[in-house]
């Protein structure tokens, strides 16, 4: 006898097919099998990509964003959404090298933003070289937004989650991407008026945002069914990593995502140019 770890993939017709780390997918006889025992995920190894390379998948969550590259930074912009900014879409990813000598390069941050009639606005890790260079020249917090940036496994967040009584219709509504297959895929869930939330598809990653729950129907679950939805339909999608933001004052909503099992992979702040 011997073990065979990985995820199982198919299970029907008397045989079962397990994807180990590396090598083919091994197809076992259900009759061979003496036992099986679901085993905690080992670390993602999509913790150790880069602060900048984890901000990318943003640009997942709206379809209209225009970027630019300065060097190693990416200037971003994108029009209202709901009625308006976004500031991960209308802020420069403030990240590694722009390329450039400082001075040259927010000149060329205060002309894309002028231009476009948009907040001259940074988004930098804290603690980071870039945030004190730009402190340095002037740059102010913008108060109450920082947020943390936490990723986790889809598998273990479904795992994780405590069975939910049927609480109402659940409503998901996907959007799919052009024929061309550029651009992701994203999806909406709603309970009533009750709670929502979103996702967006990019690659194996999937982000959630905007998980609201009415200030009436807060503490039944509802955030829970939400996220839950929208991770299943990911994972039905091919997703293994799940991502979202949160600000870092939300202390409700880190509970609640720390026992699905995500964690912090990096802390981001807003600054603003000077006047």
């Amino acid at each position: 006898m011997t073990d065979v770890l990985g995820v199982c993939t198919a299970w029907g017709d008397g045989s079962c097919v397990v994807v180990p780390e590396s090598g083919e997918p091994v197809r076992i006889q259900l009759a061979d099998i003496v036992s099986g025992k679901p085993v905690p995920p080992r670390p993602s190894v999509r913790h150790r990509v880069s602060a900048f390379d984890a901000e990318l998948h943003v640009l997942s969550l709206w379809p209209d964003v225009e970027t630019r590259p300065l060097g190693g930074w990416l200037l971003r912009a994108a029009p209202p959404y709901e009625g308006r900014l976004r500031r991960r879409a209308n802020s420069v990813l403030a990240m590694g090298d722009p390329g450039l000598p400082l001075e040259e390069a927010l000149t060329a941050i205060h002309a894309f933003y002028t231009d476009r009639d948009r907040p001259v606005l940074a988004q930098v890790e804290i603690g980071s070289a870039e945030e004190a260079a730009l402190v340095a020249a002037g740059w102010a917090t913008v108060p109450d937004k920082d947020n943390d940036f936490m990723i986790g496994a889809v598998a273990r967040a479904l795992r994780n989650a405590r069975p939910l009584p049927d609480d109402g219709v659940v409503c998901l509504t996907p959007t799919p991407g052009p024929a061309s297959g550029t651009r992701p895929v994203r999806a909406e869930v709603t309970i009533g008026d009750r709670a929502r939330g979103r996702a967006a598809l990019d690659d194996d990653w999937v982000g959630l945002h905007t998980v609201e729950v009415h200030p009436d129907h807060r503490r039944q679950g509802l955030a829970t069914q939400v996220i839950l939805e929208l991770l299943d339909w990911g994972a039905s999608l091919g997703a293994t990593t799940a991502w979202l933001h949160v600000e870092t004052h939300n202390t409700g909503a880190i509970a609640l995502y720390e026992g699905l099992g995500f964690r912090t992979h990096h802390t981001a702040r807003y600054l603003s140019a000077p006047d």
